[in-house]
């Protein structure tokens, strides 16, 4: 049989029969130009809060210093949606630099292709499927068919949440500080609970609304309403308008199962283990116990607001809150973590090899290899990642006085993109500082999406060999 020679590429009229390359945005993969796309945004809004108009004022009328570095944690910490401050936000920069840090959280918490998509919309302009691919890869679509129906959709409920979630806030925030004042404060925070963001303009957050039902329980929704996940919203919204038609997806029931059953081992565990502390919930009536306690097992999973001193809190609830903060929010969510749903999954692979069962079964629904391969890879990959910028924090620790718990703490928080701190992120060094910096980052994008974004493309190898079952484990 006679092979033929393959046909030449085929080159435009004109070219002179060299190959004309695709531009540079269009050979990036989905993931690569999530990952690119981050890192400058980051790098513009460094730039933005490093300029002195940004910058707050002093008593004596001079402006308030912030170099470069704090300039970019800030900028990463906005942009990750993380609210870890090496600075105070709320002093050190001005309403200019404060408007800049809420459009920067709104822009890492909806997307950056996101909103670049949303322009094209509005503009009339036709969006190719390429485009498509990198919009469900960030959005968590199920596929690229029904992700600009589904962009459309998240703009307006993101929108009408956050209006909502501003309209409720201003009885707390207009009778403390005036009717613009606290109009700005109402749509910040509303813009930075739902965000997951943990951004406040309050230099003690908001330990000083832990008895505020108002507050606190608006903050909670919008922090709860952002981590489900802009696809869960949308078909639990679709399943209350039109019951008949629309259906749970087995996703949606699996992260809201795991979101009630993760709120309340937190608010159970908080109540129990800092019942009595007098530094935390010990000072508090019943109501006001139950009501911190809600809120910091929300705010775990990945908000970073808190209403309790966590640099007061026992070693044991620390731990737990590590743990709640590592495993995050929903995918497709403003939230960070490994998620919900990757955390049941290695779980629940592990009891059935307990049980010695083959199969993972959820809600009458077979879980394939490849999601239990997929889930324990985002687990093991950002187990290593954590431990690897732990090791890195302990190497540049100058201060004996910070813990090992409290680096541990901060970098699960920069992991998880939560921004909660036991007021130790100010007292680190700038080599520490810039490991958060990565950490938020790559907590942000993803350690899978990175790993992804960076390595190279898939290949199917044309050699299969046989099975192998003599390797022990255990």
């Amino acid at each position: 049989m006679t092979r033929l020679p393959p046909a030449p590429p085929s080159t435009p009229p004109g070219s002179g029969g060299r190959r004309l390359r695709k531009p540079l945005l269009s050979r990036l993969s989905p993931p690569q130009l999530i990952a690119l796309s981050f890192a400058a945004a980051i790098f513009v809004g460094a730039l933005l809060l490093w300029l002195p108009v940004m910058h707050g004022v002093n008593p004596d009328g001079t402006r308030r210093s912030v170099n470069f570095l704090q300039a970019l944690f800030t900028a990463t910490s906005a942009l990750c949606v993380t609210g870890l401050n090496v600075i105070d936000p709320s002093k050190d920069f001005n309403r200019l630099g404060q408007v800049v840090i809420m459009l920067l959280i709104q822009l890492g918490g909806l997307g950056i292709i996101t909103f670049g998509t949303s322009f094209a919309l509005l503009s009339r302009r036709r969006v190719n499927f390429s485009d498509r691919i990198r919009l469900a890869q960030q959005v968590s679509a199920l596929n690229a068919g029904d992700v600009l129906p589904l962009i459309r959709n998240i703009f307006l409920f993101t929108f009408v949440i956050e209006a909502v979630g501003a309209l409720l806030l201003l009885p707390a925030f207009v009778p403390r500080e005036g009717w613009g004042r606290g109009t700005f404060y109402a749509i910040f925070h509303s813009i930075s609970a739902f965000n997951n963001a943990g951004f406040a303009l309050y230099s003690d957050n908001l330990m000083g609304f832990v008895g505020d039902p108002l507050v606190s329980i608006v903050i909670s929704l919008l922090i709860i309403l952002g981590g489900t996940g802009f696809l869960v919203q949308l078909n639990v919204v679709g399943r209350l308008l039109n019951p008949r038609r629309q259906r749970l997806m087995v996703h949606s029931k699996l992260v809201l199962t795991m979101m009630g059953v993760l709120l309340v081992f937190g608010t159970l565990a908080y109540l129990a283990l800092e019942w009595s502390n007098p530094k935390t919930l010990g000072a508090l009536g019943f109501g006001d116990k139950l009501l911190a306690s809600f809120f910091q097992s929300v705010t775990t999973r990945t908000a970073g607001f808190n209403t309790l001193d966590y640099g007061a809190m026992g070693v044991p609830v620390i731990f737990i809150s590590i743990l709640l903060m590592f495993i995050g929010a929903n995918p497709g969510s403003t939230g960070g973590g490994i998620k919900t749903s990757t955390f049941y999954v290695m779980m629940a692979s592990a009891w059935s090899m307990v049980r010695g069962r083959r199969d993972i079964t959820l809600f009458r629904r077979r879980l394939d290899t490849e999601t239990v391969l997929r889930a324990m890879t985002v687990g093991l990959l950002s187990i290593g990642l954590v431990n690897v910028m732990l090791i890195a924090l302990l190497m540049l620790n100058s201060r004996p006085e910070i813990l090992f718990v409290q680096l541990f703490f901060e970098a699960v928080s920069a992991f998880g993109t939560v921004g909660l701190s036991m007021n130790t992120t100010p007292l680190l060094n700038p080599g520490q500082h810039v490991i958060l910096i990565l950490l938020m980052f790559l907590g942000r994008i993803g350690p899978l999406t990175f790993a992804v974004a960076f390595s190279r493309p898939e290949s199917r190898d044309l050699v299969r060999y046989p099975a192998d079952k003599d390797i022990l484990i255990g």
